[in-house]
């Protein structure tokens, strides 16, 4: 392939959606405004676009820095343009929310979402006693686009189901799960691995995005 071939051949595939994948690890946004993104995944941009670390005061200010830890930090993202993110190589899925459809979403695997989705972090205190590091959560609101990532081709299963919490990367709002420890797996296997805790979600009616990777977060 000469240099014009792969310059062609590698141009960004330029369309109307505001979120886009120029290809399965690499999210292009149409910015024309405001959104939120992961802190660090800024891969290139074009266009007038500036950038500013997402904060907050007090107690939610504390738990935003604990949910999505040192380095990955929130983000605002303000201008006209083409953003271009990316985290660490992984898979990124596109969703779209209507209003009042909610995702809980591990803090880690957030990577951007539109300014106009609803978002909180909230302590997920019934799985206080698991390794996924997701203690906090990332609860998104519709109406808008959110993207996620995810280690490979991501698996979405219907609830009932149990899941490995170091391999769950999210769920619908209308399902939340509860804790399980195996003690029969306990001196077989490690204490931090998911067949040691799982968790159960036990409402029919929704369902879980889980990931063939377990991520475990840092300092576990």
């Amino acid at each position: 392939m000469d240099l014009d071939e792969f310059v062609n051949s590698h141009a960004p595939n330029e369309t109307s959606e505001t979120f886009e994948l120029e290809n399965s690890k690499l999210l292009d946004i149409d910015l024309q405004g405001e959104i939120m993104a992961k802190a660090g995944s800024m891969v290139s941009y074009t266009g007038d676009i500036s950038f500013e670390q997402k904060s907050a005061g007090g107690l939610t200010g504390m738990l935003k820095k604990k949910a999505t830890g040192e380095g990955q930090k929130m983000m605002r993202a303000s201008g006209d343009g083409h953003l271009y993110l990316a985290d660490q190589g992984k898979e990124v899925q596109i969703l779209e929310l209507d209003a009042g459809e909610e995702i809980s979403v591990n803090g880690n695997d957030v990577l951007a979402f539109e300014s106009r989705v609803n978002w909180d972090i909230k302590m997920m205190s019934s799985i206080a006693g698991t390794s996924t590091g997701g203690l906090f959560n990332v609860f998104l609101e519709g109406p808008g686009h959110v993207a996620i990532t995810t280690h490979g081709k991501p698996l979405v299963l219907e609830t009932p189901v149990s899941t490995d919490p170091n391999a769950t990367v999210a769920w619908s709002g209308n399902v939340s799960p509860s804790s399980k420890r195996d003690l029969n797996l306990k001196s077989l296997i490690g204490k931090t691995s998911g067949e040691t805790f799982q968790l159960q979600f036990g409402q029919p009616g929704g369902f879980v995005i889980v990931q063939p990777y377990e991520e475990v977060a840092p300092g576990q």
